[in-house]
């Protein structure tokens, strides 16, 4: 491959975070390269190293090697997969991005399908899970619930069952890269930022090999993630709360002057007056710390956000003119 082809700017930009991926990641390249060459157009396969453990990087060092269209960029540490994300699409450089994890359950094949809905004018085109293999019961209960439940508390109107797997237009990514904020739920962005978009529906693979990079407890903080980002409800339930507390407080007041004038014996009332009392008393304290937790959640992203952190620092970046083997922070 000569010069000129390297340094031709990309009409395709293909985004693929990866993280221990060590047995899938040629496969992947391969894949992906495949499906875009008959398409014949300049593109670029942008991987984001994740801060991966096992040989991920060194493979990808050698694809790169072997290919340039294949850039690489690797993290300083372990960042996250919307940061991973968000990475690869600061660097893109082309037309249209397309955001694609990198473990095969999201076919490289369905790209074209993608592109196809872009050429028709749409900015976003985002692949709806028609289909997902190899995932439990629980797993597809549980995304299909949070998805309605987003969809009910906030604004921004979600597609069902897509996840990150998307076509974005340049527009789309240029208005993305203003937004820097730390606890970034991509999928949700992509739609705030507006534009006009369709979807495409497939069948989700079931995993090939390695371990899922999302158990339990990242789902539930990427649930928080989104829900956050978006809606007020959380705290609005805390002041929910309080009037409920309050008017339950005011029904035990009038039960207890209705017991009272029922003369009960002094055994009962003392009785009745301290299983009360400490049922109030416990129960007006979890609502505060429930409440407190809530808040807690809101205020420490703010601090996160007034902190001014990069989002994510880029130890090496290959294959990219102006960052190559250079530090890069975003």
């Amino acid at each position: 491959m000569n010069n000129q082809q390297q340094v031709t700017r990309p009409v395709f930009s293909v985004v693929a975070p990866v993280y221990n991926e060590e047995k899938l990641i040629e496969e992947f390249c391969h894949r992906t390269v495949a499906t875009l060459e008959p398409l014949g157009e300049p593109f670029e396969v942008v991987l984001v190293n994740d801060g991966s453990r096992d040989r991920s990087l060194e493979l990808m060092y050698a694809l790169h090697l072997n290919d340039p269209r294949i850039k690489v960029i690797n993290f300083s540490r372990n960042f996250g997969h919307q940061l991973a994300i968000t990475a690869g699409a600061d660097h893109a450089r082309g037309d249209a991005v397309v955001v694609i994890d990198s473990d095969l359950q999201d076919p490289p094949e369905v790209i074209p399908e993608l592109i196809a809905k872009w050429r028709e004018g749409y900015q976003v085109v985002y692949a709806v899970r028609e289909e997902r293999q190899g995932e439990t019961w629980f797993k597809t209960t549980t995304a299909a619930l949070f998805y309605r439940l987003i969809d009910r508390i906030t604004s921004v109107n979600i597609p069902s069952d897509a996840g990150d797997f998307r076509l974005m237009d340049r527009k789309v990514v240029n208005a993305l890269g203003q937004i820097r904020e730390h606890h970034r739920f991509m999928r949700g962005l992509s739609v705030w930022v507006g534009f006009k978009s369709t979807g495409v529906t497939y069948q989700r693979h079931a995993r090939k090999a390695g371990t899922t990079k999302y158990p339990l407890r990242k789902m539930l903080k990427f649930a928080l993630d989104g829900i956050t980002s978006f809606s007020y409800l959380p705290l609005q339930l805390a002041t929910y709360m309080g009037f409920i507390v309050a008017a339950l407080s005011f029904i035990f007041i009038l039960i207890v002057f209705a017991l009272r004038l029922g003369n009960p014996t002094a055994e009962d009332a003392a009785f009745y007056g301290q299983a009360s009392t400490l049922s109030i008393v416990l129960f007006i304290g979890a609502v505060q710390l429930i409440s407190l937790g809530i808040i807690g959640e809101y205020v420490g992203r703010i601090y996160d956000e007034v902190k001014g952190r990069p989002l994510y620092i880029v130890a090496e970046a290959l294959g990219f003119e102006d960052k190559e083997h250079t530090n890069v922070t975003g």
